[in-house]
């Protein structure tokens, strides 16, 4: 039967125009899921990654630096539809600083890098079949953009959705798009090879590439990064970020017993009883930030070698057919993470950076932030706070989730956080013009809509 199934899934992709790497990947990971394999990783089985090198500590030649940043290629994750708070497009198109988008504050990163290095520095982004059309517009308005004879985005890849119950490959007639999924960004490695960009890098001189979320504008063009990079000789890194007590769900690399190479353990293949150590910020003291660099030459060594499949963990996906409707039938997306290709090259590093690095926006929280006197944009575009750290916020999901919500409450803008220690809203609030926060800021849910008054303090 699951034999029968996954030729069905198969022949639903071929009949798409999926390309065959991509197919011949998606059996392999269907054979995994068939088999029921938890991906999970025992904590009597890793070692604690606790002496990386730091950024700060790292001294790089100006030239040298800009060198092997003109050899780099900026790649952003675009495939994320920030349906987590209400949105149905790119979440990269969601204004971030006044006017200008995720989208918009990257573009000026890569044009103020640029200008000050002197370098070519492409960016291509990897967008899925549901963002691609609206992102490459909004990229339309900036035609000094494009590096000739590059693509300004690769479209990811899709397969099923599969039915929980038998992994055949689900039908939903009413939206038939909903039918399809992406396949997790560790879908980046394959299509570079498959799309032939990846040889098209190769023969025009680019060497490195960095990949980072387009909801990260932390992960702006850094040639001192660049240069630590390429010197170091490694053909993959991971920039990584001090934990703190807030930091217990975020992934984090680990030195594997059996063969000594650096893994990714995220939540999803962490056993329960090894929960304790997992969140222990003390224990593994550094998260993985998705900053990731890796040398073009080395992937499509080791692409060619396995056939186009990295063989990346499998992450087993739960969800419902339409995600809207918690009564459409259940179904299993297969996915695998960028992150994971770290176990795959030998040799390869982390970095510590400073967490200015990482600033992702996965939450109206998040947002809050970012849009708020707590950041600005410096002159090269970069997200640089004004204080020395950000205060904790935490939001009522009932009223302030979902992006529509969220704006209508903020309908003269956020409040300044610049004095504040922390954010915490229960209940229905709207914000009037010039609110300030100080200290720990604190609304009681008051059982009915409400309004914080014009210039009040809270």
């Amino acid at each position: 039967m699951t034999e029968r199934n996954l030729a069905a899934a198969q022949d639903k992709m071929r009949a798409a125009g999926v390309s065959e790497p991509a197919i011949e990947a998606f059996g392999h990971y269907y054979g995994q899921l068939e088999q029921g394999v938890s991906g999970l990783i025992r904590e009597a089985d890793i070692e604690p990654l606790v002496d990386p090198p730091r950024l700060a500590d790292v001294t790089v030649d100006p030239v040298e630096g800009a060198a092997a940043l003109d050899r780099t290629v900026l790649i952003r994750l675009n495939g994320g539809l920030g349906t987590s708070m209400g949105m149905d497009r790119a979440k990269s198109l969601l204004p971030v600083r006044g006017e200008l988008r995720f989208l918009d504050v990257i573009v000026e990163q890569v044009r103020a890098a640029r200008a000050a290095y002197g370098v070519r520095l492409p960016l291509l982004l990897l967008d899925s079949f549901r963002t691609r059309e609206d992102s490459l517009a909004a990229l339309a308005a900036y035609p000094d953009l494009p590096v000739a004879g590059l693509p300004l985005d690769l479209l990811q890849s899709q397969e099923p959705k599969l039915l929980a119950e038998d992994l055949s490959p689900a039908l939903w007639p009413a939206r038939p798009e909903l039918e399809w999924c992406p396949p997790g960004h560790g879908d980046l490695y394959p299509t570079l090879l498959a799309s032939g960009l990846l040889d098209r890098l190769n023969e025009a001189g680019f060497r490195y590439a960095n990949a980072a979320n387009a909801d990260n504008l932390g992960a702006a063009p850094d040639p001192v990064l660049a240069g630590w990079f390429a010197s170091s000789g490694a053909p993959y890194a991971a920039e990584v970020c001090r934990r703190t007590a807030a930091d217990r769900k975020g992934g984090h690399l680990a030195w594997r017993r059996s063969d000594r190479r650096l893994i990714l353990r995220d939540t999803a293949q962490t056993a329960p009883e090894d929960m304790d150590h997992f969140t222990d910020e003390h224990r593994h003291p550094y998260f993985h930030t998705n900053n990731l660099w890796f040398d073009l030459h080395a992937l499509r060594e080791k692409l060619v070698e396995r056939r186009g499949v990295l063989g990346l963990p499998l992450i087993r996906n739960d969800k419902r057919v339409d995600p809207t409707d918690p009564n459409s039938p259940a179904v299993v997306q297969i996915e695998t993470a960028m992150g994971a290709a770290v176990e795959v090259f030998e040799g390869a590093r982390a970095i510590v950076v400073e967490r200015e690095r990482f600033l992702p926006v996965k939450t109206t929280d998040d947002l809050l932030l970012v849009r708020s006197d707590v950041y600005r944009l410096d002159a090269a575009s970069r997200l640089v706070r004004t204080r020395e750290r950000a205060p904790l916020v935490a939001l009522d999901k009932r009223h302030f989730a979902r992006i529509a919500d969220f704006d209508a409450r903020f309908p003269a803008g956020v409040p300044s956080l610049r004095e504040a220690d922390s954010l915490t809203v229960h209940g229905d609030w709207t914000f009037g013009r010039g609110v300030v926060v100080r200290g720990d800021g604190r609304l009681a849910d008051t059982g009915a809509p409400a309004r914080v008054a014009d210039g009040a303090v809270l």
